[in-house]
């Protein structure tokens, strides 16, 4: 069963279709949401010819400057295959620049343009409106909370365990 079918089994309706002990897992409803909102996220960036790829780069580049495709690659998340052609679509619309890092000529050093910055600024708009979509049911104050949850349960699924003392 694919992630779609999955979340068209969600109730929509009032009704549920879905057996409560499988609504009252959170693996299951996380999957759930994440369907929807992959699906309201990448149609709407599409509206706006935009991938979330982009909106990722972007991002990274506007609050931690320049970069190397594979520093880029590791702020994002976004493998290092499929940078190249991501850093080439933003560059042909002219919201990156590639420039040789002058102290190692192999490797390019990326920065966003001044279009770049714009088009940011715009794509921060169309998320934060798909996001009120998403989360419509929620009070600012559960939104804030729902984010803060999620982030700690993020945080702690991807640290690094410690070492073990001596």
């Amino acid at each position: 069963m694919s992630s779609r079918d999955e979340a068209a089994d969600m109730p929509h309706d009032g009704k549920t279709k879905t057996p409560e002990r499988l609504r009252r897992r959170a693996s299951r409803l996380l999957s759930g949401m994440t369907a929807q909102s992959d699906r309201l996220v990448n149609e709407g960036l599409a509206k706006a010819d935009a991938r979330k790829w982009h909106y990722a780069v972007l991002a990274s580049l506007q609050e931690h400057g320049p970069a190397s495709q594979a520093t880029l690659s590791r702020r994002t998340g976004i493998y290092r295959s499929d940078m190249v052609g991501v850093l080439n679509e933003l560059a042909e619309r002219d919201l990156v620049e590639r420039t040789l890092d002058p102290d190692d000529r192999r490797r390019n050093v990326i920065t966003i343009t001044t279009q770049g910055r714009r088009r940011l600024r715009y794509l921060d708009q169309v998320l934060d409106d798909l996001h009120d979509e998403l989360l419509a049911p929620l009070t600012p104050a559960e939104r804030d909370q729902l984010v803060q949850l999620l982030t700690r349960l993020l945080d702690h699924h991807t640290q690094a365990p410690e070492p073990p003392s001596s």
